[in-house]
């Protein structure tokens, strides 16, 4: 018996030093070079090394929750629970808006298709059915009929104050963990970028500007929230001044509009869209408006949507407009970078495998105190952050601040479970040259450095890896 375990043992850690170093072609961990694993965890703990941006779970902030309750309550919107799991379900299963030339090459294939089916039935029957203009009438109606089964209708949301009262208890805390931990990394990675102005577009209840106060302090700060219904600017007033329409807001400086500036030469270091392109009617209005909110960036434009297929489809879109797209009016020359979650610049990846796969993130967080609301809840969301590049960050090839800058280390993305097992760690990373690898990390073959990074990496987290010109050889080399 004791025999059979070894040789199951030998069995499988060969398997493991097989599969990582099949799958990472060449690619190592910082153990392979011990001068790059010390300059990475900078004396830093390995349950907080620099790549570690996962919050754990996330409450409101007090006075948030304090104003949101009194505004339910004062509202008094009746069965406000069940309508609130039902928006909740509604806005997860929302998909985007047909286009149409989508939908005009979906018609004619399907009119082409009915039309040899009727021939085929109709052969040597000619005298039977030989209208052809009514043969024609009747697929055009069958046509009509298959696409109203099968399209999404989509319409849009006209948010009134009861509406804007059941979203409030409805997305308020998973709106403010998803923008939460996505702040959390920019100051983490950038510790010298300190917002002195923001932009919300499709601001909503105005959960960005809680998260904002949460991670950057209460310093003074123009925010302007740009959102296209009344009811929303003014319950987002109202949670600024407790829940009441008297009181001094609790943030200064905060300016509630239903149109965007107008002016393209204003802008502003922090630009957030969380959760409001999804809701734009096609790709030419989503694109206009990512290009213009991009004119509008002055160092950080975050997105932030549902982790579902379309939602991270969207910020695909919105990635390839602004670093591929020629805006015609042009007052910032500086190019566009991409900041997070894609730790290169080319396609993603997850678009390019066949189940196309979203690539999301998980951020436990605690909901509101509403009778029926549990205790925790997780609220999964995909991202994107782009950021100008000035002259000191041209020079950056990785584009990492702090001890991420070491030369040859680059950092690939966990963009799904870590799993932990005894004595190993299996890693499904996204790395910089596009690609997406699966790694099992061992102590004895990536050292134990690499291995309690990865013991203590979440989904989200990054890894620290050597690029391929500067690793070490391999033990079979």
């Amino acid at each position: 018996m004791a025999a059979l375990w070894r040789r199951g043992s030998r069995s499988c850690a060969l398997c493991q030093s097989a599969l990582s170093g099949k799958t990472f072609n060449g690619w190592q961990s910082t153990a392979a070079n011990p001068q790059a694993a010390a300059d990475f965890l900078q004396g830093a703990p390995h349950r907080k090394h620099p790549g570690v941006t996962a919050l754990k779970t996330v409450s409101l902030p007090e006075e948030l929750q304090r104003a949101a309750l009194v505004s339910i309550h004062g509202a008094a919107v009746s069965g406000l629970a069940d309508r609130a799991r039902r928006l909740t379900n509604y806005l997860w299963s929302r998909k985007r808006a047909v286009e149409d030339s989508a939908l005009r090459e979906k018609a004619i294939a399907l009119e082409k298709t009915l039309l040899e089916k009727e021939k085929e039935k109709g052969r040597g029957e000619r005298g039977r059915d030989g209208d052809i203009h009514l043969l024609e009438t009747q697929i055009k109606k069958k046509v009509l009929t298959a696409l109203r089964k099968t399209t999404y209708h989509w319409t849009p949301l006209r948010y009134d104050d009861d509406l804007a009262v059941v979203y409030l208890a409805a997305r308020l805390a998973g709106g403010y963990a998803a923008v939460r931990r996505v702040l959390n990394e920019v100051k983490k990675r950038d510790p010298s970028f300190t917002p002195q102005s923001l932009l919300d577009f499709g601001s909503g209840v105005g959960t960005v500007l809680w998260a904002v106060r949460s991670v950057w302090g209460e310093a003074e700060r123009e925010s302007v929230c740009v959102d296209s219904s009344a009811a929303m600017n003014s319950l987002a007033d109202q949670l600024l001044r407790g829940g009441s329409d008297r009181e001094d807001p609790l943030i200064k400086q905060v300016y509630f509009r239903q149109f965007l500036p107008v002016s393209p030469k204003v802008q502003y270091d922090l630009v957030v869209s969380a959760f409001a392109l999804s809701e734009l009617t096609s790709q030419k209005e989503r694109r206009d408006t990512v290009l213009t909110l991009w004119r509008k960036t002055n160092s950080l434009l975050v997105l932030v949507e549902n982790g579902t297929k379309d939602g991270h489809q969207v910020l695909m879109e919105a990635r390839d407009a602004v670093l591929t797209g020629k805006d015609r009016v042009t007052f910032d020359s500086r190019t566009p970078q991409v900041f997070a979650p894609c730790p290169h610049q080319l396609p993603c990846p997850r678009l390019a495998q066949e189940s196309q796969l979203p690539c999301n993130y998980p951020q436990p967080y605690r909901p509101l105190p509403l009778p029926g609301s549990p205790d925790r809840a997780v609220e999964r969301f995909s991202y994107l952050v782009l950021r100008r590049a000035g002259p000191e960050r041209e020079a950056e090839p990785e584009l990492e601040a702090g001890p991420e800058q070491e030369a040859g280390l680059a950092w690939a993305r966990l963009i799904g479970p870590v799993l932990r097992r005894s004595r190993h760690v299996h890693c499904q990373l996204c790395c910089s040259d596009g690609e997406i690898r699966r790694l099992v990390v061992t102590a004895r073959r990536h050292g134990r450095d690499m291995y309690r990074c990865a013991r203590s990496s979440d989904w989200g987290d990054r890894l620290p890896i050597i690029q391929p010109e500067d690793a070490a050889p391999s033990d079979s080399e």
